[in-house]
């Protein structure tokens, strides 16, 4: 059962998210971009950076190069090449929010496009400690996607952008 949206109230005041949408299923995932661009907006973020990709496989690559040059590993040579870590062209990001709708065929095509997204979405917050936000859908059928996508009161575009605030607060604490 879908849980109705709670308004956000908290309001971040500064940080920078990033969001990778897929063009695939746009009827879907354009919805849900418009959603959570609308929730950080609301919570007075300091900047929003969209990339699009052809479709859900391509989400990790473009979330993993944001990581990797907003957030770089110290086996990164570009990070050790500059003294005290990132070099000044590196923008600092609080969340990446990756969007997409994969709907299951007659073939396990979807599922395994689902699982390597799910796998390396999890391996890129976890090499470059940044929250990666994962609302890349596997769903059944199209009334499925509607539910999640179009209905304002389910939107998982907002609820994507309320687990990012969320983390990036969680996040900012731990580093305190």
């Amino acid at each position: 059962m879908l849980r109705k949206i709670q308004p956000n109230k908290v309001r971040t005041h500064g940080g920078r998210f990033a969001i990778v949408a897929s063009r695939y299923n746009a009827r879907y995932v354009d919805p849900m971009l418009r959603a959570a661009k609308a929730e950080l907006w609301r919570a007075e973020v300091a900047s929003i950076e969209v990339v699009r990709v052809p479709g859900a496989f391509e989400i990790p690559v473009a979330a993993k190069h944001l990581a990797r040059t907003a957030h770089p590993s110290a086996t990164d040579p570009a990070f050790a090449a500059h003294p005290g870590g990132a070099s000044p062209q590196r923008r600092q990001l609080s969340a990446i929010i990756c969007l997409g709708v994969i709907l299951r065929g007659e073939t396990v095509h979807a599922e395994h496009i689902g699982e390597a997204v799910s796998r390396a979405l999890m391996q890129i917050q976890l090499e470059h400690e940044i929250p990666v936000v994962h609302e890349v859908l596997l769903l059944e059928n199209e009334a499925q996607a509607c539910a999640r996508c179009l209905d304002p009161k389910h939107n998982r575009g907002t609820e994507a952008a309320q687990t990012a605030l969320a983390m990036a607060r969680v996040l900012k604490s731990l580093q305190s």
